[in-house]
């Protein structure tokens, strides 16, 4: 079998690496830490999160799919409903289109990318309001909010380094008295960096993205989410110049507490933790252009003040811009 001993070099090499590392961007969450889920969407970086996108245009489509539950003995905040017991299904699109400058800034690759995220999200629960419970579930199909994100990559030889800055436009759709939603009812930012070891020789590559959110005030319910820090990890071996395997994770931990929940959640801090394998494959379009595609799961577990059960991500990167000069 050969294992990377033919690692494309120079040019196509290049587009070969930006080409994987391009379908490694940020969406934004459906909910947050008020329903048990941040804003940030654990997983979201893995593989090749440090390695700059090819420059000019490219689209990545990420494919997201959760499902998850609660205890019916411990209570979790929707907006203005305490619920228990609740159960989630999400799945949504986040349709990223990204422009990489050929250029450098303080020795870095500047790169700028917006999140469009339309999708569907249904929940079940039993809800109290005051001294009443009842048993309720509802859905949504629409849009998500928008999330810009501005990058920075350095790179050199096997060494790959990456900072972030993400947020969120309050667009998507989200009603306080409803368990399920897309959008997520309050400004929220994130920053952080990411580092990524990836030999062309071995074929090996491992990466770990940290980052930290800081949340505003939801005006619709005067409840203000704790700061939330999160570490998605991955690692990879190639068994071709094309295929490869690995594994994931992510480590999800709010530092500080929320403010405006009802008394009975006490200091409502949410964490959760996850692991899985994932598969990659990078398809030639010819003229050295590669279409990446990436397939991981998670399986979430030690899960608290938060739902927990798994996740899948399919992930494509398009290299827009090099099909435009390829007609």
């Amino acid at each position: 079998m050969d294992r990377m001993l033919r690692r494309p070099r120079g040019p196509h090499r290049r587009r070969l690496i930006g080409a994987l590392a391009a379908f490694m961007v940020p969406g934004s969450a459906a909910v947050a830490d008020q329903g048990g889920v941040s804003f940030w969407l654990p997983g979201q970086y893995a593989s090749f999160a440090a390695v700059a996108p090819d420059p000019g245009w490219s689209l990545p489509m990420n494919y997201y799919s959760y499902a998850g539950s609660a205890g019916i003995g411990r209570a979790l905040p929707r907006g203005n409903l305490a619920t228990y017991g609740l159960n989630t299904s999400l799945n949504q699109m986040f349709i990223v289109p990204t422009y990489t400058l050929d250029t450098t800034i303080l020795g870095a690759r500047p790169s700028f990318s917006v999140s469009l995220a339309p999708g569907y999200n249904s929940s079940t629960a039993a809800v109290r309001l005051g001294p009443l419970s009842e048993s309720r579930s509802d859905s949504v199909f629409g849009l998500g909010n928008l999330t810009p994100t501005a990058n920075l990559f350095w790179s050199g030889d096997v060494h790959n380094f990456m900072v972030y800055l993400t947020g969120v436009v309050l667009s998507g759709d989200y009603n306080s008295n409803r368990l399920s939603n897309l959008g997520i009812g309050h400004p929220a930012i994130d920053g952080g960096g990411a580092y990524t070891y990836y030999n062309t020789k071995s074929g090996t590559e491992i990466s770990a993205t940290l980052g930290f959110t800081g949340n505003f005030r939801n005006p619709s319910d005067n409840y203000t989410n704790g700061i939330d820090s999160h570490l998605d990890l991955a690692a990879a071996q190639f068994l071709t110049d094309k295929f490869f395997i690995g594994a994931v994770g992510y480590y999800y931990q709010q530092l500080t507490a929320d403010s405006g929940q009802a008394p009975i959640l006490g200091s409502f801090e949410s964490r959760v933790r996850a692991a899985g394998p994932q598969i990659g494959y990078n398809f030639d379009l010819g003229n050295g252009l590669t279409l990446s595609t990436n397939l991981r799961g998670y399986a979430e577990f030690l899960a608290h003040d938060r739902t927990q059960g798994w996740a899948i991500y399919a992930t494509a990167s398009v290299p827009l811009s090099g099909l435009f000069k390829g007609h």
